[in-house]
């Protein structure tokens, strides 16, 4: 991947290209910042800068042996390692075994997918992606030899933080004394929880969200969006390129999102009192995986966002598009400052139990009546 693939982001390249053209080149860095910001594809473009042979207009030429086999994904030198899992376990748990799926995930996406999409393609229903500690233990096997041809033998892992304790402490050893031209790379949309430790010895490359004029350019010329259209979809998507493209998708085809339609039913039901409703609304949200229900939990935080701006006055900086939009108008009267504190704080705790393996059931039976008490307050 070239950084003309890249979409906006011109300062970072500028920045990333300079470094490596002066020889300042961190041995461990870390990207962080949202995945629909091309944390990926900027980290995948920097390192196809770095081994490329023959550099043309600011970029990699693209047509080196090792610009064709950093772009492939299957240059010797580079190493993945991302979250999965598999009820077989054993060696199956290791990002190799992956590695054809990832490479068809980065090839259709130019980079830009975030957790949910790489879960969809390796078929992670009820399961948490995770990195395990053999993974740790098998970068330290690879890099043990020396670089087969590029410059720098270069581990690029993505959402670092999945790893389990075990495997980063196996990754901070391998941090605190590399081995010459190696290369960490880590992509990260959470880097809070990673180890202190790990992100003081990892320089920061910031990704900011998409600039608008970037994102309505993309939308214009690879989406066929017109004017008003872009700059309606790159306002609501925040500068996420993925986010745009779930907007754009539920507008073509008029779908509801199912976190919005379990949204939707949580407050109308709530509302309604509807108690043994709620009930079975529970059941059915702890019946589906762990990473739909802390999506759902960080969904509805955002609408109850939205339409707290909405009930405030504020409707012309609110992010929201068609269903979503429409609900949210009439929902707002429902939400203020009576009462917008405390339903958050009931998803944030909902959301910390969810991610520490609570049981589900247990956890949206008292969400989803907490829910209902605190908007029924207003009655």
């Amino acid at each position: 991947m070239r950084f003309a693939d890249v979409i906006g982001q011109d300062d970072l390249k500028s920045m990333l290209r300079r470094g490596a053209d002066e020889g300042r080149v961190s041995h461990a860095q870390i990207f962080t910042g949202t995945c629909g910001a091309g944390t990926l594809p900027l980290a995948l473009a920097y390192v196809q800068y770095l081994n490329c042979r023959d550099h043309r207009d600011g970029d990699s030429c693209g047509v080196c042996p090792q610009c064709v086999k950093m772009a492939g994904l299957v240059h010797p030198d580079l190493h993945f390692v991302f979250p999965t899992n598999s009820t077989g376990g054993g060696s199956k748990l290791l990002s190799d075994n992956f590695l054809p799926r990832w490479r068809e995930l980065v090839a259709a996406t130019g980079g830009y997918f975030d957790e949910r999409m790489w879960y969809d393609k390796i078929g992670l229903e009820n399961q948490q992606g995770m990195i395990a500690k053999r993974e740790a233990d098998e970068v330290i096997r690879k890099l043990s030899f020396k670089a087969f041809e590029g410059e720098y033998k270069t581990v690029l892992i993505w959402l670092p933080e999945k790893m389990g304790a075990e495997a980063a402490n196996g990754l901070l050893k391998i941090l605190e004394e590399p081995w010459k031209k190696t290369l960490f790379l880590l992509v990260s949309v959470a880097p809070g929880q990673l180890l202190p430790t790990i992100i003081s010895r990892v320089q920061e490359v910031a990704v900011p969200r998409l600039d608008t004029v970037s994102l309505e350019s993309y939308l214009m010329s690879y989406e066929g969006m017109d004017a008003n259209k872009a700059a309606a979809v790159a306002r609501l998507s925040a500068g996420d390129l993925i986010e745009a493209g779930r907007i754009a998708s539920r507008d073509r085809d008029g779908s509801t999102d199912e976190d919005f339609d379990n949204f939707a039913s949580l407050m109308r039901l709530g509302y309604g009192d509807r108690h043994l409703d709620l009930l079975e609304w529970a059941e059915n949200m702890a019946a589906s995986g762990r990473e739909s229900q802390k999506r759902f939990l960080t969904y509805a935080t955002a609408m109850l966002r939205e339409s707290y701006m909405i009930a405030a006055g504020m409707e012309n900086i609110s992010y929201l598009w068609g269903q979503e939009r429409d609900f949210c108008m009439k929902f707002a009267p429902f939400i203020g400052n009576h009462n917008i504190e405390r339903l958050v704080e009931e998803n944030r705790t909902a959301l910390l139990h969810i991610s520490q393996n609570g049981n589900a059931k247990i956890i949206f039976t008292h969400y989803a009546l907490s829910v209902s008490k605190l908007i029924g307050r207003i009655k």
